[in-house]
């Protein structure tokens, strides 16, 4: 690669598009918005890169990053669950060994910038600047870097855009964010000097969750970041550079199907209201439209009342929400309402009194309460089995209202997952049909409906290669984010780990693989920041 180094002998760079995909990028080539990466997409090879399942940014980036599925890594969600309470995934959660770090067990220095679950960083030849799910002014490595980032960055850094009322300079707070990305990895690779750099950039995905279809902001978005990996490009100059993503992204045009409500119906669920169901949700999510209220114990109010009927015909407040967020009134009708409201005027699962349930989204699966296992099981080890297997039959033979299949899968967990964290995961898997259905843990808005979220995730992403190490010839078909730490192993000749789920792809000689000594993270931590919770909320992760 060509241009002037600030630094030297960067041997890879790594550039992470967060929901980068090909239905998203040619259009954007075509048009002439991305001649950077276009051009990283023309002269070296690309291809599809098949993500996990679930293909959500917060398991699937760290099954990129470690190799190995989250059977391995334990990371399954947004979210870790303890007994029925719950906590944002960190760092800590991850149980297996980022890529950086086992190159610096081999001499190599990196620069890592904004890679989500990345916080707490932990110590190893080189800096982080962590990214999705920490907090603002997160620990970094090394200690005190981030002051120091900041001066470099013109007096601020944040991970988070700094959002206005005014919907139009939303999006300024995302170029801005993502020039924050580009200017704080090109300091840390001065000051550095590392043979391997990553950095991600999450704004590609954000933008279809909070402006979903709004063609201005995404083409704002792309060209920035085709700016900050030019300008990155022209100033570290790295021999090679490999661009990846976790998942696709695309429109959700089929039905949502409220699995909570399902089984319900089947028998599974118990319900409460009034705030009063588990998990004790934080204030500081639990109400998307509602922030800065008031609240207090009260008798239910006419508002309250008039909200649980809306609720009863889908009219939840994310919609509201969203709405009113891009008229530019989210801010003045939120801070009238009584923060409880929510929570009063819908049901919510009774988790310790139910028998199976989805506790999240995101997990794509339903937990049973098992007995021995969870604090008040409701199912005994000697069901467990066959709860299961009905479980899987009944949600195989869901249809949607036209009569298709809902899920293209609905399989025990051990079908995805293998490794010591299996436990962690739900105990049904339930893929939607192409993605082009949605599943929601709602209660009490009937079992279909519209999609919340126009815009989602979609299995397939997009991998990229250019440079002297790669076979640029080679064709990239069968990808998977498993194989990209084993790529970055051979690129830099140190030996695969031999637990690792994927291998190298074919653009280059793969090296060696051995077992690697036990990894000892650190212990598990909570995250406990509400601002944290209130950006994944307003993603509608949670």
């Amino acid at each position: 690669m060509a241009g002037s180094t600030d630094g030297e002998d960067l041997r890879l760079l790594v550039v992470g598009l967060d929901a980068g995909c090909q239905p998203i990028l040619e259009p954007l080539f075509e048009s002439g918005d991305l001649p950077t990466l276009e051009r990283l997409f023309e002269t070296g090879t690309a291809g599809p890169l098949e993500s996990q399942i679930p293909p959500w940014t917060a398991s699937a980036w760290p099954s990129l990053y470690t190799g190995k599925n989250p059977g391995k890594h334990g990371v399954y969600d947004f979210l870790s669950f303890d007994g029925y309470d719950w906590d944002v995934v960190n760092a800590s959660h991850v149980r297996a060994r980022p890529i950086w770090e086992l190159l610096s067990e081999h001499g190599v220095t990196s620069v890592v910038v904004n890679v989500p679950v990345t916080h707490p960083a932990r110590a190893f030849d080189g800096a982080l600047i962590p990214g999705l799910t920490a907090p603002e002014d997160p620990d970094c490595h090394p200690t005190g870097i981030l002051e120091d980032v900041k001066v470099a960055c013109g007096g601020d850094y944040w991970l988070y855009p700094q959002r206005s009322p005014e919907p139009d300079r939303s999006i300024e707070g995302y170029e801005r964010t993502v020039e924050l990305r580009g200017k704080a990895f090109r300091y840390l690779t001065r000051r550095f000097d590392p043979e391997f750099g990553f950095v991600q950039f999450q704004q590609t995905d954000s933008v279809f969750h909070e402006r979903p279809g709004d063609k201005r902001a995404i083409e704002a978005v792309y060209r920035e970041v085709d700016r900050q990996v030019r300008e990155t490009i022209e100033r570290t100059d790295p021999e090679n550079v490999l661009v990846v993503s976790d998942h696709g992204m695309g429109k959700v045009t089929g039905t949502e199907f409220r699995v909570n409500e399902f089984l319900r119906d089947e028998g599974y669920v118990s319900a409460k209201s009034g705030g009063e169901g588990m998990p004790t949700w934080s204030k500081a999510w639990e109400n998307d439209l509602l922030e800065g209220a008031e609240a207090g114990n009260r008798e239910q109010s006419a508002l309250e009342r008039a909200m649980n009927v809306a609720a009863k015909f889908g009219i939840t407040t994310q919609r509201v929400a969203s709405a009113l967020d891009r008229v530019g009134l989210k801010e003045p009708i939120g801070t009238r309402v009584p923060n409880d409201m929510i929570r009063a005027a819908s049901e919510q699962v009774d988790f310790p009194e139910s028998r199976a349930y989805v506790r999240s989204k995101s997990e794509l699966g339903v937990r049973i309460n098992l007995e021995g296992r969870e604090p008040n099981g409701q199912v005994s080890e000697s069901a467990y089995e066959s709860v299961r297997d009905e479980l899987v039959d009944e949600l195989s033979a869901v249809r949607t209202p036209d009569g298709e299949p809902v899920f293209d899968a609905v399989e025990p967990r051990e079908t995805y997952f293998e490794g010591e964290h299996v436990d962690l995961a739900p105990d049904v898997v339930t893929v939607p049909a192409g993605f082009d259905n949605a599943i929601s843990a709602d209660l009490g808005t009937g079992r279909f409906g519209e999609p919340m979220e126009p815009w989602n995730h979609k299995r397939t992403g997009v991998v990229a290669a250019a440079g002297s190490a790669f076979d640029e010839s080679a064709a990239l078909e069968d990808a998977t984010i498993f194989d990209i730490a084993p790529t970055i192993c051979s690129l830099f000749d140190v030996p695969i780990d031999a637990a690792m789920d994927g291998g190298p792809l074919p653009i280059i000689d793969g090296s060696t693989e051995e077992p690697y000594p036990a990894y000892e993270p650190a212990p598990i931590t909570a995250t406990d920041d509400g601002a944290v919770e209130d950006r994944l909320s307003d993603l509608g992760y949670l």
